[in-house]
């Protein structure tokens, strides 16, 4: 059974750039998204590249769609590295109602299909001796995020579950790293309504290749926890010397809007 990197939210941002360092590693591997038709595009570049590559469309809000990729990508396919990338953010005051539907697909995607995948991916790659899982957490999940209350959250979830299911899977070769990056030259920030967040005129925006790089090697390497750049391991740690007051005003500060 030939070995395969899968890849979510792979149409666009840290999910593309995953995809061109799992070519330029010789990888085999399966893309999915919403889009079918950007996850093609970008099929064909890696494919004019030498890589082989399988396209999955599915929308990884709804369980049943996760699942069935997953049934789908695992067909014959032995998946050793699952590079969990899709996620989904939204600015806004966690009173705003029409943020809810936004919001919702966050915790869906970001917490729940996250999960599912894991849960369906540690007994695969146990079963086969081996894997690694690249949990794309980030480095908001380490400080509550006003104005961006739920995503702060299932970034905390998904960097605890990390850690968690690491040490359960110690001496079995399956490792799991979650991977912690602060602001990023991606499509978030237009698609969850962060323009004019001072976050982005405060801190370095840091360029998509090179965080994808930091966590793709901390993954090989089997890292748990990874912070790409000093600023965001700074944020990571000020839980460690202030008092969560602080901490959800400072973090306020950076996320509001002029």
């Amino acid at each position: 059974m030939s070995e395969w990197t899968l890849i979510t939210g792979a149409s666009k941002g840290l999910g593309t750039e995953f995809a061109r360092l799992a070519a330029r590693n010789g990888r085999k591997m399966i893309l999915t998204a919403r889009s079918g038709d950007m996850l093609e595009s970008l099929a064909d570049e890696l494919r004019g590249d030498g890589a082989e590559v399988v396209v999955i469309p599915a929308d990884l809000s709804t369980l049943e769609d996760a699942d069935r990729m997953w049934t789908e990508a695992t067909d014959g396919r032995q998946v050793d590295f699952l590079i969990n990338n899709a996620g989904l953010g939204s600015h806004a005051p966690f009173a705003q109602e029409d943020a809810w539907q936004r919001e919702l697909s966050s915790i869906s995607v970001n917490m729940v299909t996250l999960t599912q995948l894991m849960k369906r991916a540690v007994p695969h790659m146990k079963g086969h001796g081996r894997g690694r899982i690249l949990n794309v957490a980030s480095a908001a999940g380490f400080l509550p995020g006003p104005n961006m209350a739920v995503y702060s959250a299932t970034k905390a979830y998904v960097l605890h579950l990390s850690e968690a299911v690491a040490h359960e899977l110690r001496g079995s070769n399956v490792t799991v790293t979650a991977f912690c990056p602060g602001a990023t030259q991606t499509n978030f920030f237009s698609d969850g309504n962060m323009q004019g967040a001072r976050l982005l005129k405060l801190t370095p925006i840091a360029k998509a290749d090179k965080v994808a790089a930091a966590g793709w090697q901390a993954a090989i390497g089997g890292r748990t926890v990874a912070v790409p750049g000093a600023l965001n391991a700074v944020f990571a740690n000020l839980p460690r010397v202030l008092p969560r007051s602080v901490i959800t005003r400072v973090s306020g500060i950076f996320l509001g809007k002029d």
